[in-house]
């Protein structure tokens, strides 16, 4: 693991393989091993894989209060300007796809591909901006044990938990390690979240979405209305997977990244 730190604030990262620049960003509540398939392949592709630990999870500074999409955009930059790297193909899961569509919006010129993955453009309504501060006060209070129980059988889909124990087990211990300060603070920026449904139709770079046709969080509509947004985007619903397709189904889907990753233009 490498560090940047800024602000006063620590972001952990790992930078593996040599090649065209591939950034990750992972989901809530995880940190960045949660792409672990696609850092092995990307490498062995022959890309540069650069994967952080958000603010406030895995090994980066814990972030109280209220951590915004905007900041977590421009941690994702001061990351890239101290490693002079201009352009990236970005990716994101979930909460990270959330991210890498505020990335886009405030830093277009310096994506150079989208991989947007069981993620929604749409801002939260006000009945789930009430649910997601509920939950951060019920985590900073009570921890990540229970909740992270309660979320494993909608991260999964159910014939994975039984079907996949390692996988099933990193997601647990993912989420029962995740600070839960940094986690609440994420929830809260989260719920005031812009939405990004009109700048994505400003999109002109190569994009994948992929969605697990088990995906109970973002169902396979929710990934069809971001291909309707994003002009020339290419949509791959994984059969088999749920809400972490990347874990889950970790061929099918690095193919899928594999054809994007072969597209796009870095120069």
């Amino acid at each position: 693991m490498h560090t940047v730190s800024h602000d006063g604030t620590t972001i952990a990262y790992r930078d593996i393989g040599s090649g065209t620049p591939v950034l990750l960003v992972h989901g809530h509540p995880f940190d960045g091993s949660m792409w672990r398939p696609q850092i092995e392949q990307l490498a062995e592709a022959g890309h540069r894989v650069i994967v952080p630990d958000l603010r406030g999870y895995g090994r980066s500074s814990v972030a109280p209060g209220s951590t915004t999409m905007e900041d977590f955009a421009a941690d994702l930059a001061e990351l890239l300007d101290r490693l002079d790297i201009d352009r990236v193909l970005l990716g994101g899961l979930s909460m990270g796809g959330q991210i890498v569509m505020e990335f886009h919006r405030r830093f277009p010129s310096r994506v150079a591909g989208l991989l947007l993955a069981a993620t929604s453009a749409r801002a939260d309504d006000p009945r789930a901006r009430r649910a997601r501060v509920e939950t951060a006060e019920r985590i900073r209070h009570e921890g990540m044990a229970a909740y992270a129980e309660e979320l494993l059988p909608r991260m999964l889909a159910p014939h994975n938990i039984v079907g996949l124990p390692e996988v099933a087990d990193h997601v647990l211990r993912m989420m029962r390690s995740a600070p839960a300060e940094g986690a609440a603070a994420a929830l809260r920026g989260r719920a005031e979240r812009r939405d990004y449904r009109d700048s994505l139709a400003r999109v002109s770079v190569p994009t994948l979405i992929v969605v697990g046709d088990h995906d109970d969080f973002t169902p396979v509509a929710e990934a069809e209305s971001l291909a309707a947004h994003i002009p020339a985007s290419v949509l791959r619903i994984i059969e088999g997977a749920g809400h972490l397709p990347n874990l889950e189904r970790p061929a099918e889907f690095g193919r899928a990244l594999a054809e994007l990753s072969t597209a796009i233009d870095v120069g």
